[in-house]
């Protein structure tokens, strides 16, 4: 590449240092099985998107427009969507092109569950485990803060009707921010002991993202661990979906010195 040549401002994306994570990323999977999604909210340069998808298993989307984004740059891989509100015109496109979705409520799940199964999907539902392991400054983001609205308490799944709660496939949470697997171990003991009467029906549970899977100083081995657990205890598919991690220090963003930006 000759840097000469290029425009600026623009944010060149190093393809060695992105494939190093992808490797990291890989080498999870290899090891226990489980199924890594790219988090698109958090990357979605699909131009290195035929890269990533020979290492992870798909994408994940927040609406209907990432989730046409994996369908179109990430052909033949899984498509998931989560959005904490789904609008009716949208859902005819969602359901042909995606293979699972998560309701972030049981009202989302009773608006358009049967018709997600009838569609071929498979269907999740977010969990609040209530179960808080953001540092203070994050507090605005926490999605087990008191009054969260993202994901279904214990006491709201208990109320469930009972048919609703058959059409799930998985039960997805999403508590983490760029944290190590100490929190996450932390977060699956609670949902453990809160959901465990409802894991053996499930065919997979969802862990989210915001793992740092790929820092240096990331615990991989008790991650591990807690993917094997869900796996073994309960015969679950493990999915999670980082989306910083896969694109983790991957390049550079700047004026280049040669470069006049007036």
């Amino acid at each position: 590449m000759d840097v000469k040549q290029l425009h600026t401002p623009c944010y060149v994306i190093d393809r060695d240092r992105l494939e190093e994570n992808l490797r990291v990323l890989r080498g999870v999977m290899d090891h226990t099985g489980c199924q890594i999604l790219l988090a698109q909210k958090a990357f979605s340069c699909y131009a290195v998107y035929p890269l990533i998808s020979q290492y992870l298993c798909g994408a994940t989307a927040s609406g209907l427009f990432e989730a046409r984004l994996c369908h179109e740059e990430m052909p033949g891989r899984e498509n998931h969507v989560f959005s904490p509100a789904f609008r009716e015109e949208d859902m005819p496109e969602i359901l042909s092109i995606c293979d699972h979705i998560v309701f972030n409520s049981i009202r989302q799940l009773e608006l358009f569950g049967v018709r997600a199964k009838e569609a071929g999907l498979q269907v999740g539902l977010r969990i609040n485990p209530q179960i808080s392991t953001q540092p203070a400054e994050h507090a605005i983001y926490d999605p087990c803060a008191p009054g969260s609205r993202l994901g279904v308490t214990l006491d709201e799944f208990r109320k469930a009707p009972a048919n609703l709660v058959a059409l799930l496939d998985g039960l997805h949470f999403h508590t983490l921010c760029e944290q190590n697997s100490d929190d996450l171990e932390t977060t699956l003991n609670g949902f453990e002991e809160q959901f465990r009467e409802w894991l053996p029906q499930m065919k997979w549970v969802n862990f989210g993202g915001g793992h740092h899977i790929t820092r240096a100083d990331y615990d991989i081995p008790r991650l591990e661990r807690c993917i094997r657990r869900m796996q073994e205890q309960y015969g679950l598919e493990v999915y999670l979906e980082p989306g910083e991690a896969v694109a983790r220090n991957p390049g550079y963003i700047g004026r280049l010195p040669h470069a006049r930006c007036d």
